[in-house]
């Protein structure tokens, strides 16, 4: 069986005008980074998965831990389709660039 590699784009636009949604948008963003994303852009983050099944386990993971206020997207799509995304403006982060598409990387 061939494994098609994945990368997970979670945008999301969560309220912060109360300190409960504060709350909620800092522990949000604090377990997204414990599941192995990076920020791409202010309120985007990616992360690579090895296949769409594990996009599907972490996508059941996310559910678990995304405020109910707010608007939280997924999206799947293969490392040949992320690789031909357009900068228009700007450039890689650098923890995108040195991540590429491995799941661990030794400092």
């Amino acid at each position: 069986m061939k494994y098609k590699i994945m990368r997970v784009l979670c945008m999301f636009d969560l309220p912060v005008e109360t300190d409960v949604e504060r709350r909620a948008y800092r522990t949000f963003r604090k377990n997204l980074i414990k599941e192995g994303f990076i920020m791409i852009q202010y309120s985007v983050y990616v992360r690579v998965c090895p296949n769409r099944d594990y996009a599907r386990r972490l996508e059941s993971r996310i559910q678990k831990f995304t405020p109910l206020e707010g608007n939280v997207r997924l999206l799947c799509v293969t490392e040949k389709q992320y690789t031909d995304m357009k900068l228009l403006v700007g450039s890689r982060t650098t923890a995108e660039t040195a991540i590429g598409t491995e799941r661990l990387i030794i400092i």
